[in-house]
């Protein structure tokens, strides 16, 4: 009964999502600024490419901060909102974001410069889809054409940031669950899984993973035990791929072939399951994994959009205006 139940969830939002698509999605276009705001590409490359050179992890974090959001109730940049105290509560303090999900102050930036150059006009959420594109892009990753003219919610869900965002404990069905729920293939789940070849984790995130699970290469488990040991030091960061964590390639699959993935939810691509053959193929072919990441990229931008009269532009990414 409960897997029936599951199957309904899926069916019914995947046809909301399909609704939704077909009502915002056809109002996307590259070139929504061409005229009305012609060097938002420019200004937004530029910007991001300054951050990473000031930190180099904060490009894993724009492309995590552009996933986080559009799992929620589209993309919609609610996931930039603050919370008000006693009056709202946005979706930075959610589970899977509370001390987790950075770059605000990346965003922030990006869009004090885009409204100097043209006031009004550029949406919080087509920021967040540009500076993933531009991070991953300069990290020595695909490229893939963005469809701009998403507007900004006026809302936030916490709850549905705790619902739909894949925990770091997901077994491989929650996973094709959560991404189900989205309109995201098992294709895509897999292909944009490997955003894990660059940034970093919490001990927190992949404690359970290197104690308790058997599917880990054990010195790989017990190298990282020396930094995240069973109790404390819960901040503590290591790379999600240890070999080239600031650089975009298919090191993350060939790492699960190995074994190697740094937390549960990654290990379950390969896991003598439904997903190996995929992840050797991107282990063996990174063409094909930038190939099917940027389709999967481009996918996901598009979840629910909000256009027209829905929504609005904000003037601070951070508030409702």
């Amino acid at each position: 009964m409960a897997s029936y139940n599951i199957f309904l969830l899926v069916l019914v939002a995947s046809g909301a999502f399909m609704i939704s698509e077909a009502n915002g999605e056809l109002s996307l276009s590259p070139t929504h600024y061409s005229t009305t705001c012609p060097n938002v590409l420019s200004i937004v490359n530029e910007a991001v490419i300054e951050a990473i050179n000031k930190e180099t992890r904060i490009g894993a974090s724009l492309l995590r901060l552009h996933f986080h959001d559009c799992f929620v109730n589209g993309c919609d940049a609610s996931i930039l909102l603050d919370d008000i105290p006693g009056s709202f509560v946005g979706e930075k303090t959610a589970n899977p974001n509370n001390n987790s999900v950075r770059g605000f102050d990346v965003v922030d930036d990006i869009k004090a410069r885009l409204e100097k150059a043209c006031p009004g006009v550029v949406s919080c959420a087509d920021i967040l889809a540009l500076a993933a594109l531009e991070s991953v892009v300069y990290l020595g990753g695909p490229s893939w054409k963005v469809s701009l003219g998403r507007k900004d919610s006026t809302t936030a869900n916490i709850t549905a940031a705790n619902t739909f965002i894949p925990p770091p404990t997901s077994n491989l069905s929650g996973l094709v669950a959560n991404f189900s729920v989205q309109g995201l293939s098992f294709k895509n789940m897999v292909a944009l899984s490997g955003s894990h070849t660059i940034g970093l984790a919490r001990c927190t995130s992949f404690r359970a993973h290197i104690y308790n699970d058997s599917n880990i290469d054990s010195s790989f488990a017990k190298s990282l035990q020396q930094i995240c040991p069973k109790v404390g030091n819960n901040d503590t960061l290591a790379p999600l791929d240890r070999q080239t964590p600031t650089f975009f390639d298919n090191r993350y699959f060939k790492n699960l072939v190995k074994g190697k993935g740094l937390l549960h939810s990654d290990q379950e691509l390969f896991n003598r399951a439904a997903a190996d053959s995929l992840v050797e193929k991107y282990a063996t072919d990174q063409n094909k994994f930038f190939k099917d990441f940027a389709k999967g990229m481009v996918r996901m931008s598009r979840i629910k959009p909000l256009t027209g009269s829905q929504g609005e532009i904000r003037k601070n990414c951070r508030k409702v205006n």
